[in-house]
Formats: C-alpha cells, sequence, structure tokens
C-alpha cells in the first residue's frame, strides 16, 4: 500500500513548452495578367453556377517530409510535363511545377484537351508494354481486386511527393463486399497549391480516373473535398457520369487564381462571369 499512497501525494508534472509550428506561404501566386491580355479570356472552371466554396479552417495540417526518392518523382513528372506543355517555369521544385500546371489549362483550348494532355503525361511515365501486360495479365485476377488493392498501394507509396501524406484504407466495393483498395490523401498539396477546382478535376481527377481504367484496366473513382482539401481514391469502384458527377457542381475556391482573374477582367469588360466566380 505504500507505493499507492506515494503516488497519491506526488504532484504531477506538467509540461509548459508548447511546441511553435513554422510557418511558411502555402501557395503559389500566379502572375498578374497584363492589361492589354484579349477579351477572350477562357474559362478553366467549369460547372454549375453557385456560390464559392469557403475553406473550413484547420487547426493542424498533415505535413510530409520528401527524401531523395520523392524529388526524383518530382523531377521526372515536371519533365514529362514540361516536354507536353513546351514551357518551364523558373521556379525550382514544387512552386515551378504548380506554375507549369496552370500552363498546361491554359494551353489547351477546351478543357477536354487539358484532361487528354494530362492522359498522355501519365502514360509517359511508364515503360512501354508495362501498361499494356498489367491489364491483361494482372487486372482479371480475383475479379479486379488483385489489381485494385497492388495500386492502391503503390499510389500511396509513390505519390506522397504530389499529395501529402495519405493511408490506404478499405472501400465498399459494386459487389456489396470491402476492400482495402481505397487511398485517403489527408489533405490533397496540389489542391492547396494551385488553389483551383479546375486544376484539380482537369489535370488530375478526371484524366487520372480515364488513365487507371483504360490503361491499367482498373477502374477508379476520386471523390475530392474541396472544404478540407481531402480526397479519397477508390480504387475498383467505376466513376459516375460527368453529370452525375457531384464534384463537377462544385465551385470554384474564392482564392482560385483563375476566378480571381476573370473577376478582374469582368470588372472592366462585358464578359460573362466564371460560372465558378
Amino acid at each position: 500500500m505504500k507505493p499507492v499512497a506515494l503516488a497519491l501525494v506526488r504532484p504531477l508534472s506538467i509540461s509548459s513548452n508548447p511546441s511553435h509550428s513554422q510557418s511558411h506561404p502555402l501557395f503559389y501566386q500566379p502572375k498578374t495578367l497584363p492589361q492589354t491580355q484579349s477579351p477572350a479570356f477562357r474559362v478553366l472552371c467549369y460547372s454549375l453556377q453557385s456560390k464559392p466554396v469557403k475553406l473550413e479552417d484547420t487547426t493542424s495540417k498533415p505535413e510530409y517530409k520528401p527524401g531523395i526518392l520523392d524529388d526524383l518523382f518530382l523531377n521526372l513528372f515536371r519533365n514529362k510535363l514540361v516536354q507536353e506543355v513546351g514551357w518551364d517555369s523558373e521556379k525550382p521544385g514544387y512552386d515551378g511545377l504548380i506554375e507549369v500546371a496552370n500552363r498546361l489549362m491554359m494551353k489547351g483550348r477546351t478543357n477536354s484537351d487539358t484532361r487528354e494532355a494530362t492522359v498522355r503525361i501519365l502514360v509517359s511515365l511508364f515503360p512501354p508494354f508495362l501498361l499494356d501486360l498489367y491489364r491483361i495479365l494482372i487486372a482479371p485476377i480475383g475479379g479486379g481486386k488483385v489489381a485494385a488493392m497492388m495500386v492502391a498501394r503503390v499510389t500511396a507509396l509513390t505519390c506522397q511527393w504530389l499529395m501529402g501524406t495519405c493511408t490506404v484504407n478499405s472501400v465498399d466495393l459494386p459487389d456489396g463486399t470491402s476492400c482495402r483498395s481505397g487511398v485517403f490523401v489527408e489533405r490533397c498539396k496540389y489542391l492547396e497549391e494551385s488553389k483551383c477546382v479546375g486544376i484539380c478535376t482537369n489535370t488530375c481527377k478526371l484524366p487520372t480516373q480515364t488513365f487507371f481504367k483504360d490503361y491499367m484496366g482498373v477502374p477508379l473513382l476520386m471523390e475530392p473535398n474541396f472544404s478540407d482539401y481531402s480526397c479519397q481514391f477508390k480504387f475498383g469502384v467505376l466513376s459516375p457520369l460527368p453529370e452525375d458527377d457531384i464534384a463537377l457542381k462544385e465551385p470554384c475556391l474564392e482564392i482560385c487564381p483563375n476566378a480571381t482573374r476573370r473577376r478582374e477582367v469582368a470588372r472592366a469588360m462585358d464578359v460573362p462571369q466564371c460560372p465558378k466566380a
């Protein structure tokens, strides 16, 4: 009983040294369009008209610290992106990648052009015949569940440099079963840095769904959350038709640089307002 008595009267020690998170700029600020810009400013964000999305305040942000392999993946992806766009940013690292992604949006005449260009970039990242072999030999195994679980794990291991912290989780499949073929992105860095729903849907969500289904034989549904920047990958689940996809009906973010520029042009000219502004 003595140890118990001592434990009861022993004062508790409380640490009073709170940790301080280092602040740093999160967003790439695009260059202001010159005043000589043509009135025919192409709308990059498209959806049904509604109010802009307001971001939820978050007290903590998951942070992924990139390693050597992450830098290699970033440089490889950026080089392929530059080859498709025909232009590179002077900024290094991730900031430069976001600038090139913005230029990709500008280059395409339509959002379909942008999505097709992004699919070509994704295909170019893989060795010849590897995608065909995966689609033919691996995708049919176990009704597609094996292939879905494999790509989920590879995605979580190799794409955190692009999206940030993510984990494999279980998702419900159309046949009523569940499978660990999901990837949950806690706070997507690509969306957070680009600040644009149009860039998210046209250079990530839609082309990535197309790439996995058409080139690897694995259906994919991506469900981005534009309020907290999270995203749920569901490998093995077919994506809905565009007219039924709720993600394509979201307005753009209040801080979207493309919507902001559109509003600036609209103040001086009689042009339709951006549907996501």
